[in-house]
């Protein structure tokens, strides 16, 4: 599955691009993060606690940030383990460009789910990730901005 975005961002592009790249506010922004620590040189390690349609579990997530080109441009690539729920992985291409003093953020991602996650559909998956990605950028605007 692909899901693709816009979101404007009310700060300047170097700002957009350290709090992209800070564990803080990654944690405080992405919905059910209960943790997220470096494990290494651009990656790391999350736990977050996800629910699609009835099924609801806590993934173990390995995050990690390959083709960096600060401050505009990073892959995200992650895999995370829910157990008997099943699995998710996927990658995003993130691109920043200046605004005016804005900054716009685009992104495209595309991910796939196997176990009892698959079962619940794709159209679910779909809406509820979308979802989600609206959340984590309503709650980064919110933080960069000093909300």
């Amino acid at each position: 599955m692909i899901i693709e975005g816009e979101h404007r961002l009310p700060c300047e592009l170097a700002r957009a691009w350290q709090a992209l790249n800070d564990p803080g506010v990654l944690k405080l922004c992405i919905p059910g993060c209960e943790s997220i620590e470096a494990a290494g040189e651009n990656r790391y390690e999350c736990l977050i606690t996800a629910k699609y349609g009835p099924v609801k579990t806590r993934f173990k997530t390995v995050l990690a940030l390959t083709n960096i080109d600060a401050p505009y441009s990073y892959t995200l690539a992650g895999e995370g383990k829910g157990g008997v729920a099943g699995f998710g992985k996927g990658k995003a291409d993130v691109q920043l460009a200046r605004d005016g003093e804005d900054t716009l953020l685009r992104y495209q991602a595309e991910f796939s789910v196997g176990g009892k996650l698959a079962q619940v559909g794709s159209r679910l998956i779909a809406s509820t990730t979308k979802k989600m990605s609206n959340d984590f950028f309503s709650r980064f605007s919110e933080e960069i901005s000093g909300g």
